[in-house]
């Protein structure tokens, strides 16, 4: 990159903004070091337009879901302390686009046709690379991600070059189970996503994962050579011991309506309570977040967006506490696994 447009580059330079990254990790960040950071993440923005704009024209018709996100600043914060090495200007999913499918064959037949359309940006991965339904983590994570180098040709645009946009690509049935493991994480002490906290959950979400992938999608997850039976008494042994359906089961969906304003923010209390600030205008969105970042340093807040509010709900559903939808299918599954109509209850009466 040349003098000029180091310069431009969002935050002032790349060594700029690694040099914030480094600061926040190591506890010692300052007032100007937040500030490059909110420019470089708030930069991202058009990174984020450009390719939901593509990405809408693309699944135009379908059944296809489609949405972004910024990355939270407290996740981009947590990253950069589980990942010493990492340089700040290189976290390739700060800006996030998820598509979420009907099912695991429409799912790579567009992603398929994705990567052969014709434009400059730049996918940065091997094909396989971020697949985890062919590999999943052992975590039970199951997804297909990319990573794609923003490029423009305009002189406003040029300083932006470079940038990078995560796309994940799920089906329903992966994301239900994706939204379960974040509502854990904001109702317990245990974060199964970063294998963090009581192991127990982490266990249960796993199978879970594998029942899931078995039952309906003609996958694996993690535990590929258990037997089916094995599998589903494991998990009800230890959803009996932890109470993990009947505490998912306990929650109701936030009752705050996502209006017809496509920019929402979305608030968690220390209590679990969600409030809803929805804007017309993306820029106002973008300022009120580092606003309310600024202001509630404690709280987990996030921009997201999508076509409907129907879409916010269903796309971000982990936000709203709203596990139900894995709750079924996980239940659903233990039958179908167990040939058992009530494999839960049957599990529950011993």
């Amino acid at each position: 990159m040349n003098q000029a447009l180091q310069q431009n580059f969002p935050g002032g330079s790349k060594s700029r903004v690694n040099r914030a990254g480094n600061n926040v990790r190591n506890g010692c960040a300052t007032a100007e070091d937040l500030r490059v950071i909110d420019d470089w993440r708030a930069s991202h923005r058009a990174v984020l337009n450009t390719f939901q704009a593509i990405l809408r024209t693309r699944t135009h018709g379908t059944k296809t879901v489609v949405a972004q996100r910024h990355k939270r600043k407290s996740t981009i914060f947590g990253k950069l302390d589980r990942f010493p090495e990492m340089q700040l200007s290189r976290m390739d999913d700060v800006a996030g686009c998820r598509l979420i499918f009907p099912s695991v064959n429409a799912l790579y037949d567009f992603r398929k046709s994705f990567h052969e359309a014709r434009f400059h940006h730049e996918r940065r991965n091997d094909v396989d690379k971020y697949d985890y339904i062919k590999d999943p983590k052992i975590t039970g994570y199951r997804g297909v991600h990319d990573v794609y180098n923003y490029d423009v040709n305009s002189e406003t645009g040029r300083p932006l070059k470079g940038l990078m946009v995560e796309i994940q690509y799920r089906t329903n049935i992966q994301h239900a189970w994706a939204t379960a493991v974040e509502v854990i994480g904001f109702i317990t002490e245990s974060q199964p996503k970063f294998q963090e906290g009581d192991k127990r959950y982490q266990h249960a979400m796993a199978l879970t994962s594998e029942i899931l992938a078995r039952a309906f999608e003609n996958c694996n997850g993690p535990f590929s050579d258990m037997a089916d039976i094995d599998l589903v008494t494991k998990f009800l042994e230890l959803d009996k011991e932890l109470g993990l359906l009947n505490m998912l089961q306990g929650l109701n969906s936030a009752d705050t309506a996502v209006t017809g304003n496509r920019n929402a923010i979305l608030i968690f209390s220390e209590s679990g309570e969600l409030e809803v600030k929805t804007f017309r205008d993306a820029t106002e969105a973008l300022r009120s977040l580092f606003q309310l970042e600024k202001a509630l340093p404690g709280r987990d807040i996030v921009l997201v967006k999508a076509d409907t509010s129907e879409e916010v709900r269903f796309a971000f559903k982990n936000y709203f506490s709203d596990a139900r939808d894995f709750i079924r299918r996980v239940e659903k599954g233990c039958q179908i696994l167990s040939g058992k109509k009530r494999a839960r209850a049957a599990i529950k009466s011993k």
